[in-house]
């Protein structure tokens, strides 16, 4: 297993609402989790769900996983992590970003998105490093022109920590080089080997890695699989990396499909090989065993991203996480947490 704690996503059960998250990381944070995350794309803001995840799980380190870098500047985001940092200043906050899409950027958020990619993430981290320092900014770059700033808020000797969420290759060895971490996302837990490989050509950063698993009847489940892949499938960035990770013929039928405007056709060729090795769904011990997979496969910290496919969500949720880590006893390895939706 890992060794560091595990770390738990909202991003996956924001549906539920944003005052769900405080009560997930309370419950996180009583079966030994280390790290409570939050993803931002229409639903709720990361900050403010952070905020509230902080005072009612004061044991967590508290993440971003991850924000399109495109919705804030360089300054707001570092006022922001140091702002968390400064309110829990013996736990660590991980600012995690991403270039995003070009339908979440810049058709959702009309914020736009560049044609190089690395060099604006590469912009993005330099600046706001230089942010979070607490000196005086005076930068002139191609994304980014900042005068003047200084950051307003005093922090201690821990300052927080930058965290590129990564799949192909460029972004993976820049991740390695810059940051302090790479999120993993979306991948087989047969792929993470090769992804930290481009990592380590770049640097050390460490490997955090979404882990999808559910305790719930996979039956039920496929569905929602199939429709949660598929959505990921349409996007360039996720389908090279699906393809290079032994997915290549199902995500080009989904893709020529959706093409041709055959939306039931192309949910239909997501595969069940795809499905089986991203979005796990099973018993508690196959939950248990995809975890340390992950972990065994160079994952230093695998963040569990509940599948909430059942009637009484929470329930599955609950049992995911104590599946997860390795704290159910036997009645918990069936099913246990509701049959999936």
């Amino acid at each position: 297993m890992p060794t560091s704690p595990l770390g738990v996503t909202f991003a996956s059960v924001q549906a539920l609402g944003p005052a769900t998250a405080p009560e997930v990381a309370r419950r996180a944070e009583a079966m030994g989790y280390g790290s409570f995350w939050t993803a931002e794309v229409t639903g709720p803001e990361a900050f403010a769900t952070l905020g509230a995840v902080s005072a009612a799980a004061p044991g967590l380190d508290v993440g971003t996983g991850v924000l399109a870098l495109q919705l804030r500047t360089p300054p707001l985001l570092a006022m922001a992590g140091a702002t968390l940092q400064a309110l829990a200043p013996d736990r660590q906050v991980l600012l995690g970003i991403g270039i995003s899409s070009p339908v979440v950027a810049a058709r959702w958020h009309s914020a736009g998105y560049g044609a190089r990619p690395l060099a604006q993430v590469r912009e993005f981290v330099t600046v706001l490093r230089a942010c979070l320092s607490g000196e005086k900014v005076d930068f002139t770059g191609d994304f980014y022109q900042v005068q003047g700033f200084r950051l307003g808020v005093r922090l201690g000797e821990r300052r927080p920590a930058v965290v590129i969420g990564a799949l192909n290759e460029g972004m993976l060895r820049l991740a390695g080089e810059i940051a302090d971490g790479v999120l993993l996302n979306y991948l087989p837990a047969s792929h993470v080997p090769w992804s930290v490989e481009q990592v380590r050509k770049g640097g050390d950063a460490r490997i955090y890695s979404y882990v999808h698993v559910g305790v719930c009847e996979r039956a039920d489940g496929v569905d929602a699989a199939r429709r949660d892949l598929f959505g990921y499938a349409v996007v360039d960035a996720y389908a090279r990396n699906f393809g290079r990770a032994g997915y290549g013929d199902a995500v080009a039928e989904v893709r020529r499909r959706h093409a041709a405007g055959d939306r039931a056709g192309a949910l239909a060729a997501v595969s069940d090989e795809m499905i089986d090795g991203i979005d796990v769904m099973g018993e508690a011990g196959h939950v248990h065993d995809t975890v340390r997979a992950y972990a065994d496969n160079g994952v230093d910290v695998p963040i569990v991203f509940p599948l909430p496919w059942g009637p009484d969500r929470m329930a599955v949720i609950d049992a995911t996480l104590r599946a997860a880590a390795g704290s159910h006893d036997e009645k918990s390895t069936s099913t246990g947490g509701g049959r999936c939706e």
